[in-house]
């Protein structure tokens, strides 16, 4: 049964202007029902195809509502938190009615050849990341020519949770492989995950031992070597990455070697890492594993079959307490900074205090344009 879609939500601006993506818009939006803040995810209205009959871009929305729920025990992947389908033309749909799913995923896929023929379109309503938690967002510096790159501590912490949720997915023949900074959000601590339109629930038993390893091979290359370095594996700033299905498939294929000249202070044991996962060498999740153990035990870390010297872990730990001092400082910079701009622009103060306040605020970007850490 339809409703209108103001009595469910409220849209709101577009929250993904920093990186376009092909299969659709995303919108913060507000659920009346539950009270939460969402990003709505709509099917760009290019691709409804004029016969009525759902192209791919409109399957990857029941593909992905799919792979979601067969990963809903994952922290790293983003929570699906409503689906269904509208009837509003243009991209950011501000009226108009909508049918609603819930998290019945099974009755939102049986409907998208129906739904296809009436030309709605399908839409995803999923947790509301913050933009200042992107990694794409977070590591572009304003400047040309410089770069911003993680810390190896975080670098490694990213990576082990990455591997515990494709631990899970490959358990269910799920491979991600839409492996981008785009679609990676940090707050130094926890990983999260969106955008599985593109990733493939395998069909074939003998397909799987080759789509796992270039699984593995798009996490090295597409977002642990940027991570790790500040630039895109091609050797260049990093940008948005297309998104059509044959971009997936053959974005890092030639890449069979990594440059680590960019950053020689880059431990052996993460160049090791690295360059395995570019040539294919590491063939399952568990391999993986062993390789970012080896490399994070040289950094302090403990593990079950990797231990670290007591000097190190001593060291490790002065390190990630430092770390810690330094987001919280750039959290109070930026804090201070929305003080000065906010006093700026008061109506009725002195041109010497506006000048002076502008200044501070000039002052504490270019600060935080240095930073240490993304």
């Amino acid at each position: 049964m339809s409703e209108s879609l103001t009595a469910r939500y409220r849209i709101g601006n577009f929250i993904d202007t920093f990186a376009l993506g092909h299969y659709a818009r995303v919108m913060d939006a507000g659920n009346h029902l539950t009270g939460e803040t969402v990003a709505f995810k709509v099917m760009r209205n290019e691709h409804l195809a004029p016969d009525g009959r759902p192209r791919w871009e409109y399957r990857a929305f029941g593909n992905e509502a799919q792979i979601l729920q067969k990963l809903a025990e994952s922290p790293q992947a983003v929570d699906l938190l409503d689906c269904g389908f509208i009837d509003s033309d243009g991209d950011q749909p501000h009226r108009g009615e909508i049918v609603a799913h819930g998290l019945n995923v099974e009755a939102f896929v049986d409907a998208l050849e129906e739904r296809s023929h009436k030309r709605w379109r399908p839409w995803l309503a999923l947790r509301n990341l913050p933009r200042t938690r992107n990694l794409l967002y977070l590591m572009k510096p304003n400047q040309s020519g410089s770069r911003r790159r993680l810390p190896s501590e975080e670098g490694i912490a990213l990576a082990l949770q990455f591997a515990s949720m494709l631990r899970l997915a490959h358990q269910q023949d799920i491979v991600y492989l839409d492996h981008k900074l785009e679609h990676v959000y940090w707050d130094g601590t926890r990983l999260q995950v969106i955008d599985f339109n593109s990733s493939r629930q395998l069909e074939s038993v003998i397909d799987a031992p080759q789509q796992i390893r270039t699984d593995i091979h798009n996490l090295c290359v597409g977002i642990l070597y940027p991570v790790f370095t500040g630039l895109s594996p091609r050797q260049g700033s990093l940008r948005p990455q297309p998104g059509t299905l044959n971009d997936v498939e053959g974005r890092y294929s030639d890449i069979r070697e990594l440059d680590f000249g960019v950053e020689p202070t880059l431990s052996p044991g993460i160049r090791s890492l690295l360059q395995r996962g570019a040539a294919h060498e590491l063939a399952t999740v568990d391999q993986f594993l062993e390789a970012v153990q080896e490399a994070g035990a040289a950094l302090g870390r403990d593990f079950p079959e990797a231990y670290a010297s007591v000097a190190s872990r001593d060291a490790r730990d002065r390190l990630c307490q430092g770390l810690s001092e330094l987001r919280s400082g750039q959290e109070q910079l930026r804090a201070a900074r929305e003080h000065f701009r906010e006093a700026a622009i008061l109506e009725g103060i002195s041109e010497e205090m506006e000048l002076e306040l502008r200044r501070l605020v000039k002052s504490v970007s270019d600060m935080l344009n240095r930073r240490v850490i993304p």
